[in-house]
């Protein structure tokens, strides 16, 4: 805001020392008098203009546009960003790339190595006991009588299970789980229900002061340039 305010102020103040020159300087007086008023109105009236897309100026209609306009600036907001970022395809191209990296990197070793082997050992035991295999366990030992096939039990289940979860076919069915497409839905859906929330809270105030942040300083060039080719075409004038 200060940048604006020295860029308006000096480009005010060389227009109006131009002026000033222009009563005391005995040559070409007219031809700087133009060239001065020209500059000044020039920069004074893009400086206007500037203050009235902001402010609402009493008596000059259509002054004020940005906080008038306010709940279209926060439709244009929302319509930015679910239209051109958080669209379903874009979410679902980034989920299935996700996807296609996570399939080289994908390490399910943590996995298998929290499976309590004992426990399902334990279950497996407690079918056989319930069995009509029972009966003939108990008369040779009962379930001790199992426990040397323990530890191969265990070992056989650890690679079935490695083997299993590196298949194609396991991948293929964890990729169909992992629907791109609707989980792309319901991530845009939380997306908007965000934004929408996000919006409600903005008040004119602070959607004037979200553009002032953007463009204000570069719209600060306008009374420069204002002042210039106003300028120029009060010499143009003056020499005409």
């Amino acid at each position: 805001m200060k940048k604006i305010i020295d860029k308006s102020f000096l480009t005010n103040l060389i227009a109006i020392a131009i002026i000033v020159t222009s009563y005391i300087c005995p040559v070409q007086q007219e031809l700087m008098k133009a060239i001065g008023y020209f500059a000044l109105s020039g920069a004074i009236t893009n400086w206007l203009a500037i203050h009235m897309l902001f402010e609402k100026v009493p008596f000059l209609y259509g002054s004020g546009v940005i906080p008038n306009r306010f709940e279209e600036f926060k439709s244009s907001i929302k319509q930015l960003m679910m239209q051109q970022f958080f669209t379903v395809n874009n979410i679902e191209n980034f989920i299935e790339a996700e996807e296609q990296q996570g399939e080289k990197v994908l390490n399910l070793e943590p996995l298998l190595n929290a499976v309590d082997y004992d426990r399902v050992y334990e279950g497996l035991v407690a079918s056989i006991m319930g069995s009509s295999f029972g009966g003939m366990l108990m008369m040779m030992g009962g379930p001790e009588a199992l426990a040397p096939l323990k530890d191969p039990f265990t070992e056989k289940m650890k690679h079935t299970l490695t083997e299993t979860v590196e298949s194609d076919s396991f991948k293929a069915a964890l990729q169909q789980g992992l629907n791109a497409h609707k989980i792309g839905e319901d991530i845009v859906g939380k997306i908007e229900t965000v934004i929408d929330k996000r919006l409600s809270e903005l008040t004119p105030q602070l959607v004037k002061e979200m553009v002032q942040a953007i463009i204000r300083e570069h719209l600060g060039w306008l009374v420069v340039w204002g002042g210039v080719f106003g300028g120029l075409l009060g010499a143009i004038f003056g020499f005409a």
